[in-house]
């Protein structure tokens, strides 16, 4: 892997020195293992230990990324630390205090985890890399807070979709266009949140093949193919960059990559957004079922604003797609690599000091809409359930309308029944206020909910 400019010659004199960039990952699944094949070619990086509550799962990761066994035979951090070696473990906590750590990629998927996982990192003055977007949308503005107080980095995955929608953003605007609208792909269809994981291989349409491999969690699937998680990546977007969502949330557009600009501009000019500076993902399949042709499922994009007459001619001369007006354009990527292109990230926070996006506004929020009809007394069961699904909104409506953020949905009672489709409340559900995670939430909207973006 060629890692351009600058850091090139940083790591090259950290592998000249003996003195590698130690990085340390928490969670060995799929995205884990993708990780661990690419950080083990990089001269100058060493991956100092993988934490899992499993050994036998980080030992499986190890192999599936091509590791030899020597590589991941030390005893002990010192050990591992002197050899080059990476160390294996289930205490996590362990990972995050060893001596010479400087970056802990958090990749657990779990929210409450990853949000402690976090706050240890931030003790012992580790960079954060967070592949758990979930723990991001629930108080990412509060840990990127903590992170900068104490002189670390916080920071997005780059690889995954809202980091690499972040980065054409700040193109966009670096370059003195407004954007309009940044997101991604997906594959939606109307009553596509009714997937649970029972289901969710048949709105996947994963083969059986890839079915029978064993890789795909069904509850993290089930995110994908409800909208939840789609949801939760274009909050982090808006929260990144100061973007504020619809007020109705996602409406998944059919949009292919030569339509970005005709579709997605405000309704006013003839698109479907309620405004500009907002996020939305583009849909694969028409809502008929039909697949929409050249479509952007794996991919990103930002739409931007032509100022002049000037802009639209030299924006035209070279290629760039524009709506039939001339006045709005897209810059799309058709592809994003997750675990294969997360070491940008690492080296950024690592080498730089620097984040590929970070959750420093609070716009947005993802709340828990009823899957089904609920009745009075049945149990939450969270994302990727068979209850709820998260939906995009306002911070500022969120909040103040007391609605239930998803990734606090589980193992909530109701208190009434609650129609599919509806937003749950705070008001609709028991619960105790002194739990971790609600008083985190408490503080994080207390301090960011009224703060205007680039205020």
């Amino acid at each position: 892997m060629h890692i351009q400019g600058n850091m090139t010659q940083m790591l090259a004199a950290r592998a000249a020195s003996g003195n590698p960039l130690r990085v340390g990952l928490i969670g060995a699944g799929k995205l884990g293992a993708m990780f661990i094949n690419q950080v083990g070619r990089i001269p100058g990086v060493h991956l100092l230990g993988v934490a899992d509550l499993s050994a036998d799962k980080a030992r499986a990761a190890m192999r599936r990324a091509e590791w030899p066994a020597e590589r991941y035979a030390a005893m002990d951090y010192a050990d591992a630390t002197r050899s080059g070696k990476t160390f294996l473990t289930e205490d996590a906590e362990k990972l995050i205090a060893a001596d010479g750590l400087d970056v802990i990629v958090e990749a657990t998927g779990v929210p409450s985890v990853g949000i402690r996982h976090a706050f240890a990192a931030i003790e012992n003055r580790r960079h954060i890399v967070m592949l758990n977007a979930e723990a991001d949308v629930l108080v990412g503005p509060l840990l990127a807070h903590k992170a900068a107080a104490a002189g670390v980095v916080y920071s997005m995955a780059y690889g995954d979709q809202p980091a690499l929608i972040c980065e054409l953003v700040e193109w966009a605007q670096a370059c003195g266009f407004d954007v309009i609208c940044a997101g991604k792909g997906s594959k939606h269809l109307p009553g596509s949140h009714k997937a649970n994981p029972d289901n969710v291989w048949e709105y996947q349409g994963f083969s059986a093949e890839r079915i029978a491999r064993g890789e795909d969690n069904p509850r993290l699937q089930t995110t994908f193919a409800d909208g939840t998680k789609c949801s939760i990546e274009m909050a982090l977007v808006a929260n990144a960059s100061g973007l504020i969502p619809q007020p109705d949330g996602l409406a998944f557009p059919p949009c292919s990559v030569d339509d970005l600009a005709t579709v997605l501009r405000p309704r006013s000019d003839g698109g479907v957004l309620s405004h500009k500076g907002t996020v939305e993902c583009a849909s694969n399949m028409e809502r008929d079922g039909r697949p929409v042709p050249r479509d952007i499922r794996l991919g990103v994009y930002v739409v931007f604003e032509a100022p002049n007459d000037f802009i639209t001619r030299s924006l035209g001369e070279y290629g760039v797609k524009m709506d039939p007006s001339g006045r709005y354009a897209a810059m799309y990527r058709p592809y994003h690599l997750v675990g294969l292109e997360l070491s940008v990230s690492v080296l950024r926070a690592g080498l730089l000091g620097q984040a590929t996006g970070s959750s420093i506004y609070f716009t947005s929020d993802v709340v828990a809409r009823a899957k089904r009809n609920l009745s009075s007394g049945e149990m939450l069961d969270g994302e990727g359930g068979y209850t709820v699904y998260g939906g995009l909104r306002p911070a500022a409506l969120a909040v103040q309308g007391g609605e239930l953020p998803v990734g606090l949905s589980d193992d909530m009672r109701l208190k009434r029944p609650i129609a599919e489709g509806e937003v749950i409340h705070w008001a609709d559900v028991e619960y105790d206020e002194s739990a971790y995670l609600i008083r985190l939430r408490r503080e994080m909207e207390a301090k960011f909910a009224e703060r205007h973006p680039f205020q």
